[in-house]
């Protein structure tokens, strides 16, 4: 990305880089900087470190680096020459209600870069659909016109990468992991999951019919996690509908006074939430929430004494039997779903919207409800 901005800006262009963290747009800024040290130097270029601007002075010639959140974060500049990098995690809007526009009065080029969203990606995204950057790029590789050009890259096409080193961290990964960060490949499900894109394509409805009984299920986060909070209801036919997914990563008392709000909101029979993370500090801050909202709710502790396959299997083969719907689309919980594989194991992956949502399918289909009491 550096280079194609030094290759833009040598042909008079006005450069905006924009990346979602700090990081890469240090790494961008050295690689800048370092191109065009000698200018620099002399005088002929004046650079602003502060401000991540070089430019020559009195002319629109100019490179400027920030970072890009979201749309606001854009607002106010223009450009000839457009680089979102890492676009997967941007806010979509960033490009269409700030960068497009900001591109029109001198018919300028835009340039997208990304690497294929993982979960663990996903949690510091502001993306509003997780795969809204694949979207794009089979748009662009459909594209017939001279609008769009595609390009696809692996780790094993880059040059200053260790073909040693590569094959070795390669060992430690998953085949889900290696297709995503090492091939560059937009991967819709992982093999083995116990829900694929096809099945919950299958399993979509625009509405429900009455729901008899309605379940909003809590998983607590067990760290620098979200908390799942998924809602699901059940019709008189015994079909269970998955209806909210109000997850968010915040503090207790943010999501615990969401939990209450969906709780009323809903008219939400009963609350399930998992107790193997910190489940008297999930009671005691429902418990002040609901208070605070003069909200009396029931309330389920559930322990998670069997493995996590054990508890999703009959769940997702609720889906296979054409008993269990979505209503609507639910991009982060069916990535979810598409990419945690029974048995497999990654640090930093913790499908909180699916555990939230097998508690209270589980809930909605057990017979016995022995520990419940009310907030």
């Amino acid at each position: 990305m550096a280079s194609l901005a030094v290759q833009a800006w040598l042909r008079g262009l006005r450069v905006l880089y924009a990346a979602p963290t700090v990081e890469q747009l240090t790494s961008f800024w050295f690689e800048v900087c370092r191109a065009l040290q000698e200018p620099i130097d002399s005088g002929a270029v004046y650079k602003n470190e502060g401000e991540h601007v070089i430019e020559i002075r009195g002319t629109k010639n100019r490179i400027k680096a920030k970072t890009a959140w979201n749309a606001d974060t854009l607002r106010g500049d223009f450009a000839d020459e457009l680089i979102l990098d890492e676009w997967q995690l941007m806010d979509e809007q960033a490009w269409s209600v700030v960068g497009a526009p900001m591109l029109l009065d001198n018919d300028g080029n835009v340039t997208f870069c990304y690497t294929p969203p993982s979960l663990e990606s996903r949690s510091v995204s502001k993306a509003r659909d997780p795969l809204h950057a694949k979207k794009m790029f089979m748009m662009a590789e459909k594209d017939k016109t001279d609008r769009w050009e595609a390009f696809h890259f692996t780790s094993h096409d880059n040059p200053h990468i260790s073909v040693e080193a590569l094959a070795e961290i390669s060992k430690d990964m998953t085949s889900l992991a290696i297709a995503q960060e090492i091939e560059a490949r937009d991967v819709d499900e992982a093999p083995g999951a116990l829900w694929s894109r096809a099945l919950i394509a299958k399993s979509r409805c625009d509405v429900s019919p009455e729901l008899i009984r309605i379940v909003t299920g809590v998983d607590p986060p067990g760290g620098a996690t979200e908390c799942g909070v998924v809602t699901v209801g059940k019709s008189l036919g015994g079909q269970i509908f998955v209806t909210f997914d109000n997850s968010l990563r915040s503090s207790p008392d943010r999501w615990a006074a969401m939990i209450i709000d969906t709780y009323r909101t809903h008219s939400v029979d009963r609350i399930v939430a998992e107790k193997n993370y910190g489940g008297d500090m999930v009671e005691s801050t429902l418990k002040q929430a609901a208070k605070a909202r003069e909200v009396d709710i029931s309330f389920r502790l559930v322990h998670a004494t069997r493995g996590k396959a054990v508890r999703a299997e009959p769940v997702a083969a609720l889906f296979e039997q054409g008993r269990a719907y979505f209503v609507g689309d639910f991009p982060h919980l069916e990535e979810e779903l598409t990419s945690w594989v029974p048995g497999e194991t990654r640090a930093k992956f913790s499908p909180n919207r699916l555990d939230a949502m097998v508690w209270a399918v589980t809930e909605l289909m057990d017979k016995g409800r022995p520990d419940v009491h009310f907030l």
